[in-house]
Order: C-alpha cells, then structure tokens, then sequence
C-alpha cells in the first residue's frame, strides 16, 4: 500500500478553480481597508526631485508646521480691539 501524501495548507498550488472559493471571488475586497490605512503620499515629480530622501521632506514639513504655529500665534488680532478703542 502507497502512502498518501499530505498537502501543505500553506503551499501555493500551481492551478486554482473557482470552486476552491466557496464565498466567490470579490474584486477589490481590501481596497478599502488598505486606502484607509495607508499613509503614502505621492509627491509631484519636481517636489520630488527638491529633497533627496524622505528624512528630508519630513524635516522640511515639520519646520513648515512649526512656522504656522508661531505665525497664527503673532497674527491672532481680528481688529476688534482696535475698534472697541476707537469708540
């Protein structure tokens, strides 16, 4: 008698049928989890080619965002407190 081989669950097959899918095949199943979690931005070709590496455009970010802080800090008057002085 021939031992019967066991197939490895996890061994990619050479052919798949559709019936090896018993809920049927669903186009873009994940697309939506995965556009939801990812956090890749594509840059434009000539914002890319000003920064050598990701470091770079991080850095260059995070200055950005520290320089709008202090601006809206400096630039918080609306007028009105020169408008209840005037009368």
């Amino acid at each position: 008698m021939k031992k019967v081989s066991k197939i490895d669950k996890d061994e990619l097959r050479a052919e798949y049928k559709r019936s090896d899918f018993p809920e049927g095949l669903v186009r873009g199943k994940y697309a939506k989890r995965v556009r939801e979690s990812s956090n890749i931005v594509v840059l434009k070709p000539n914002v890319a080619d000003a920064f050598p590496n990701g470091e770079a455009v991080n850095s260059a970010l995070l200055s950005l965002i520290e320089l709008a802080h202090k601006t809206i800090h400096v630039n918080r008057s609306t007028g009105r407190a020169k408008k209840l002085r005037a009368g």
